[in-house]
């Protein structure tokens, strides 16, 4: 699957990491539907890092589609919650 983070690149990640990157995701959601913004912001950081480490850069001279979209680290808790789905940032 290519996730990527906006504003920073593409990484692929295999179906193996979506356990740890669902729990890192639950925090995130938790935050943004309590309106929490002091553990909003390491949440997500805490998201975006677990991709980062576990994904593997994707090319960036390759034309492939995202599976998922990641907001910057720099998003405002409202911005995450435009992009928020049913299952989160990350489904599953």
């Amino acid at each position: 699957m290519i996730v990527r983070i906006l504003g920073e690149g593409q990484f692929d990640i295999t179906d193996a990491c979506f356990e740890s990157l669902n729990a890192l995701d639950d925090a995130v959601e938790k935050a943004v539907e309590e309106g929490d913004e002091a553990a909003f912001r390491p949440a997500l950081a805490a998201l975006l890092a677990g991709v980062r480490a576990e994904g593997v850069p994707h090319p960036a001279d390759a034309l492939d589609e995202s599976d998922l979209i990641l907001p910057p680290e720099d998003a405002s808790l409202e911005e995450v919650r435009a992009m928020l789905g049913d299952d989160g940032l990350i489904p599953g």
